[in-house]
Protein backbone atom coordinates (compact mmCIF):
# COMPACT_ATOMS: atom_id res chain seq x y z
CA UNK A 1 0.00 0.00 0.00
CA UNK A 2 1.26 3.47 -0.89
CA UNK A 3 1.85 5.72 2.13
CA UNK A 4 1.64 9.48 1.77
CA UNK A 5 4.59 11.69 2.55
CA UNK A 6 3.88 15.23 3.75
CA UNK A 7 5.89 17.79 1.84
CA UNK A 8 5.78 21.49 0.99
CA UNK A 9 6.67 23.97 -1.72
CA UNK A 10 6.79 27.74 -1.99
CA UNK A 11 4.16 29.51 -4.05
CA UNK A 12 5.20 32.42 -6.25
CA UNK A 13 4.36 34.89 -3.45
CA UNK A 14 6.50 32.94 -0.95
CA UNK A 15 3.61 31.24 0.88
CA UNK A 16 4.58 27.75 2.11
CA UNK A 17 2.00 25.22 0.92
CA UNK A 18 1.91 21.70 2.33
CA UNK A 19 0.84 18.76 0.23
CA UNK A 20 0.56 15.01 0.50
CA UNK A 21 2.40 12.93 -2.07
CA UNK A 22 1.44 9.35 -2.83
CA UNK A 23 4.16 7.82 -5.01
CA UNK A 24 3.62 5.12 -7.61
CA UNK A 25 6.09 2.34 -8.31
CA UNK A 26 5.42 2.48 -12.05
CA UNK A 27 3.97 5.93 -12.81
CA UNK A 28 1.92 6.43 -15.94
CA UNK A 29 0.51 9.85 -15.07
CA UNK A 30 0.33 12.71 -12.57
CA UNK A 31 -2.74 13.85 -10.63
CA UNK A 32 -2.82 17.33 -9.11
CA UNK A 33 -5.68 17.12 -6.60
CA UNK A 34 -7.60 20.01 -4.99
CA UNK A 35 -10.02 19.62 -2.06
CA UNK A 36 -13.19 21.36 -0.92
CA UNK A 37 -13.72 24.53 1.08
CA UNK A 38 -13.80 22.84 4.52
CA UNK A 39 -11.69 19.72 3.96
CA UNK A 40 -8.02 19.02 3.23
CA UNK A 41 -5.92 16.32 1.58
CA UNK A 42 -6.09 14.10 4.66
CA UNK A 43 -9.75 13.33 3.90
CA UNK A 44 -8.82 11.51 0.71
CA UNK A 45 -6.26 8.90 1.71
CA UNK A 46 -8.20 5.88 0.42
CA UNK A 47 -8.84 7.21 -3.10
CA UNK A 48 -5.32 8.59 -3.33
CA UNK A 49 -3.89 5.19 -2.42
CA UNK A 50 -6.07 3.56 -5.07
CA UNK A 51 -4.87 6.00 -7.71
CA UNK A 52 -1.22 5.55 -6.73
CA UNK A 53 -1.55 1.77 -6.88
CA UNK A 54 -3.07 2.15 -10.35
CA UNK A 55 0.09 3.94 -11.51
CA UNK A 56 -0.39 7.63 -10.76
CA UNK A 57 1.74 10.09 -8.84
CA UNK A 58 -0.70 11.93 -6.56
CA UNK A 59 0.19 15.48 -5.53
CA UNK A 60 -2.64 16.59 -3.24
CA UNK A 61 -2.28 20.15 -1.98
CA UNK A 62 -3.83 21.60 1.13
CA UNK A 63 -5.22 24.90 -0.17
CA UNK A 64 -3.46 27.92 1.33
CA UNK A 65 -4.98 28.65 4.73
CA UNK A 66 -6.40 25.10 4.97
CA UNK A 67 -5.40 21.77 6.47
CA UNK A 68 -1.74 21.81 7.42
CA UNK A 69 -1.32 25.41 6.26
CA UNK A 70 -1.84 27.47 9.39
CA UNK A 71 -0.82 30.92 8.13
CA UNK A 72 -3.68 33.27 7.13
CA UNK A 73 -6.26 30.63 7.95
CA UNK A 74 -9.15 30.45 5.50
CA UNK A 75 -7.81 33.20 3.27
CA UNK A 76 -6.84 33.81 -0.33
CA UNK A 77 -6.53 37.21 -1.94
CA UNK A 78 -8.11 36.48 -5.33
CA UNK A 79 -8.98 33.71 -7.75
CA UNK A 80 -5.81 33.87 -9.83
CA UNK A 81 -3.80 33.32 -6.67
CA UNK A 82 -5.47 29.93 -6.21
CA UNK A 83 -5.00 29.02 -9.87
CA UNK A 84 -1.31 29.87 -9.71
CA UNK A 85 -0.88 27.76 -6.56
CA UNK A 86 -2.22 24.75 -8.47
CA UNK A 87 0.03 25.52 -11.44
CA UNK A 88 3.08 25.84 -9.17
CA UNK A 89 2.45 22.37 -7.71
CA UNK A 90 2.09 21.04 -11.26
CA UNK A 91 5.54 22.43 -12.07
CA UNK A 92 6.98 20.63 -9.02
CA UNK A 93 5.33 17.38 -10.12
CA UNK A 94 6.47 17.72 -13.74
CA UNK A 95 10.05 18.43 -12.69
CA UNK A 96 10.21 15.50 -10.28
CA UNK A 97 8.73 12.94 -12.65
CA UNK A 98 10.96 14.14 -15.48
CA UNK A 99 14.07 13.72 -13.31
CA UNK A 100 13.06 10.24 -12.13
CA UNK A 101 11.92 9.02 -15.54
CA UNK A 102 14.76 10.31 -17.67
CA UNK A 103 14.25 11.04 -21.36
CA UNK A 104 11.00 10.57 -23.23
CA UNK A 105 7.59 12.16 -23.36
CA UNK A 106 6.35 13.81 -20.13
CA UNK A 107 3.69 11.99 -18.16
CA UNK A 108 0.13 13.20 -18.76
CA UNK A 109 -1.07 15.62 -16.10
CA UNK A 110 -4.62 15.42 -14.77
CA UNK A 111 -6.04 18.10 -12.50
CA UNK A 112 -8.73 16.81 -10.13
CA UNK A 113 -11.10 19.09 -8.25
CA UNK A 114 -13.30 17.87 -5.42
CA UNK A 115 -16.25 20.00 -4.24
CA UNK A 116 -15.10 23.67 -3.95
CA UNK A 117 -11.76 22.58 -5.42
CA UNK A 118 -13.68 21.92 -8.62
CA UNK A 119 -13.84 25.70 -9.12
CA UNK A 120 -10.05 25.98 -9.02
CA UNK A 121 -9.48 22.93 -11.20
CA UNK A 122 -11.99 24.03 -13.86
CA UNK A 123 -10.75 27.62 -13.88
CA UNK A 124 -7.17 26.39 -14.27
CA UNK A 125 -8.14 24.19 -17.22
CA UNK A 126 -10.06 27.11 -18.77
CA UNK A 127 -7.35 29.73 -18.27
CA UNK A 128 -4.35 27.53 -19.13
CA UNK A 129 -5.72 24.74 -21.35
CA UNK A 130 -2.34 23.76 -22.80
CA UNK A 131 -0.95 22.96 -19.33
CA UNK A 132 -3.60 20.34 -18.52
CA UNK A 133 -4.09 16.96 -20.20
CA UNK A 134 -7.36 16.01 -18.49
CA UNK A 135 -9.82 17.32 -15.90
CA UNK A 136 -11.59 15.21 -13.24
CA UNK A 137 -14.47 16.79 -11.32
CA UNK A 138 -15.85 14.98 -8.26
CA UNK A 139 -19.04 16.56 -6.89
CA UNK A 140 -17.63 19.91 -8.05
CA UNK A 141 -18.82 23.08 -6.35
CA UNK A 142 -19.63 24.89 -9.58
CA UNK A 143 -23.26 25.46 -8.54
CA UNK A 144 -23.77 25.17 -4.77
CA UNK A 145 -27.12 24.52 -3.15
CA UNK A 146 -25.80 26.04 0.07
CA UNK A 147 -24.08 29.42 0.04
CA UNK A 148 -23.86 32.76 1.82
CA UNK A 149 -27.12 34.14 3.21
CA UNK A 150 -28.47 37.57 2.24
CA UNK A 151 -26.51 39.38 4.95
CA UNK A 152 -23.30 37.57 4.02
CA UNK A 153 -23.83 38.38 0.31
CA UNK A 154 -24.16 42.04 1.26
CA UNK A 155 -20.97 41.77 3.31
CA UNK A 156 -19.13 40.25 0.36
CA UNK A 157 -20.20 43.02 -2.01
CA UNK A 158 -19.23 45.62 0.57
CA UNK A 159 -15.89 43.89 1.16
CA UNK A 160 -15.17 43.73 -2.57
CA UNK A 161 -16.00 47.40 -3.07
CA UNK A 162 -13.88 48.62 -0.19
CA UNK A 163 -11.13 45.97 -0.50
CA UNK A 164 -11.86 44.36 2.84
CA UNK A 165 -10.25 40.94 2.37
CA UNK A 166 -10.02 39.44 5.85
CA UNK A 167 -13.52 39.65 7.28
CA UNK A 168 -14.27 36.24 8.81
CA UNK A 169 -17.43 34.53 7.54
CA UNK A 170 -18.69 31.14 8.82
CA UNK A 171 -18.81 28.28 6.30
CA UNK A 172 -22.51 27.28 6.03
CA UNK A 173 -21.74 23.56 6.21
CA UNK A 174 -21.95 22.85 9.92
CA UNK A 175 -23.66 19.45 9.79
CA UNK A 176 -21.46 16.46 8.84
CA UNK A 177 -24.66 14.82 7.57
CA UNK A 178 -24.49 17.15 4.56
CA UNK A 179 -21.33 15.36 3.41
CA UNK A 180 -22.22 11.71 4.00
CA UNK A 181 -24.75 9.35 5.54
CA UNK A 182 -21.96 7.07 6.76
CA UNK A 183 -21.67 7.34 10.54
CA UNK A 184 -17.91 6.79 10.60
CA UNK A 185 -17.47 9.51 7.97
CA UNK A 186 -19.66 11.89 9.97
CA UNK A 187 -17.60 11.23 13.09
CA UNK A 188 -14.35 11.80 11.18
CA UNK A 189 -15.59 15.16 9.88
CA UNK A 190 -16.99 16.25 13.26
CA UNK A 191 -13.73 15.46 15.06
CA UNK A 192 -11.28 16.69 12.42
CA UNK A 193 -9.06 19.36 14.03
CA UNK A 194 -7.81 20.57 10.64
CA UNK A 195 -11.22 21.24 9.08
CA UNK A 196 -12.08 24.87 8.34
CA UNK A 197 -15.19 26.44 9.85
CA UNK A 198 -14.67 30.07 8.85
CA UNK A 199 -13.17 31.66 5.75
CA UNK A 200 -12.39 35.22 4.84
CA UNK A 201 -14.29 37.56 2.57
CA UNK A 202 -11.19 37.40 0.36
CA UNK A 203 -11.53 33.65 -0.21
CA UNK A 204 -15.26 33.83 -0.96
CA UNK A 205 -14.70 36.68 -3.39
CA UNK A 206 -11.85 34.63 -4.91
CA UNK A 207 -14.47 31.94 -5.50
CA UNK A 208 -16.58 34.48 -7.36
CA UNK A 209 -13.52 35.35 -9.47
CA UNK A 210 -13.26 31.68 -10.42
CA UNK A 211 -16.98 31.46 -11.21
CA UNK A 212 -16.71 34.46 -13.52
CA UNK A 213 -13.67 33.06 -15.31
CA UNK A 214 -15.38 29.70 -15.81
CA UNK A 215 -18.53 31.36 -17.11
CA UNK A 216 -16.57 33.39 -19.63
CA UNK A 217 -14.18 30.65 -20.75
CA UNK A 218 -16.05 27.36 -20.37
CA UNK A 219 -15.52 26.57 -24.06
CA UNK A 220 -11.74 26.72 -23.54
CA UNK A 221 -11.88 23.49 -21.52
CA UNK A 222 -10.98 21.20 -24.42
CA UNK A 223 -9.24 18.34 -22.59
CA UNK A 224 -10.97 15.05 -21.65
CA UNK A 225 -13.30 15.56 -18.69
CA UNK A 226 -14.61 13.19 -16.02
CA UNK A 227 -17.68 14.31 -14.07
CA UNK A 228 -18.68 12.27 -11.01
CA UNK A 229 -21.84 13.23 -9.14
CA UNK A 230 -23.67 11.89 -6.09
CA UNK A 231 -27.40 11.32 -6.63
CA UNK A 232 -28.31 12.56 -3.13
CA UNK A 233 -25.95 15.52 -3.01
CA UNK A 234 -27.29 18.20 -0.65
CA UNK A 235 -24.39 20.61 -1.19
CA UNK A 236 -24.24 21.10 -4.97
CA UNK A 237 -26.87 21.35 -7.70
CA UNK A 238 -26.29 18.38 -9.99
CA UNK A 239 -28.61 19.52 -12.77
CA UNK A 240 -27.04 22.97 -13.15
CA UNK A 241 -23.58 21.42 -12.92
CA UNK A 242 -24.32 19.07 -15.83
CA UNK A 243 -25.62 21.94 -17.95
CA UNK A 244 -22.46 23.95 -17.32
CA UNK A 245 -20.19 21.03 -18.21
CA UNK A 246 -21.98 20.65 -21.57
CA UNK A 247 -20.64 24.12 -22.39
CA UNK A 248 -17.06 22.86 -22.18
CA UNK A 249 -15.22 22.51 -25.47
CA UNK A 250 -14.20 18.94 -24.67
CA UNK A 251 -15.15 16.18 -27.10
CA UNK A 252 -14.41 13.52 -24.44
CA UNK A 253 -16.83 13.76 -21.51
CA UNK A 254 -17.34 10.82 -19.15
CA UNK A 255 -20.24 11.10 -16.72
CA UNK A 256 -21.04 8.93 -13.70
CA UNK A 257 -23.76 9.49 -11.11
CA UNK A 258 -23.78 7.27 -8.01
CA UNK A 259 -27.19 6.23 -6.75
CA UNK A 260 -27.99 6.83 -3.08
CA UNK A 261 -24.59 8.48 -2.60
CA UNK A 262 -24.03 11.77 -0.76
CA UNK A 263 -21.63 14.59 -1.52
CA UNK A 264 -18.30 13.18 -0.35
CA UNK A 265 -17.95 9.96 -2.33
CA UNK A 266 -14.81 9.12 -0.34
CA UNK A 267 -16.94 8.25 2.71
CA UNK A 268 -19.79 6.41 0.99
CA UNK A 269 -20.53 2.69 1.32
CA UNK A 270 -20.11 2.16 -2.44
CA UNK A 271 -16.78 3.93 -2.59
CA UNK A 272 -15.02 0.86 -4.04
CA UNK A 273 -17.11 1.31 -7.19
CA UNK A 274 -16.21 4.99 -7.26
CA UNK A 275 -12.50 4.19 -6.85
CA UNK A 276 -12.68 1.61 -9.63
CA UNK A 277 -14.38 4.01 -12.05
CA UNK A 278 -11.92 6.76 -11.24
CA UNK A 279 -8.81 4.62 -11.70
CA UNK A 280 -10.19 3.09 -14.91
CA UNK A 281 -10.72 6.56 -16.38
CA UNK A 282 -7.26 7.68 -15.27
CA UNK A 283 -5.70 4.57 -16.78
CA UNK A 284 -7.29 5.36 -20.13
CA UNK A 285 -5.83 8.85 -19.91
CA UNK A 286 -2.45 7.60 -18.75
CA UNK A 287 -2.11 5.20 -21.65
CA UNK A 288 -2.84 7.92 -24.19
CA UNK A 289 -6.28 6.56 -24.98
CA UNK A 290 -7.73 9.94 -25.90
CA UNK A 291 -6.72 12.94 -27.93
CA UNK A 292 -8.07 16.43 -27.47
Amino acid sequence: MSEASIRSFRASDGYKIHFRHWKSQTPRGIVIALHGIQSHSGWYDASSRAMAEAGFEIYFADRRGSGLNGYQRGHAAHGMRLINDARALAVVARDETRQSGGAGDPLPLIIMGISWGGKIATATAAAFPHEIDALALLSPGLYPRIGPNRWQRFQLKFARRFEITKQDIPIPLRAPELFTDAVDGQQFIANDPLALHTVTSGLLNAGQDLDQLIGERAAAVCCPVLLMLAERDRIIDNAKTRVLVTRFGSSHLTYNCYQNACHTLEFESNRVTFFSDLTEWLTQRGTGGWSR
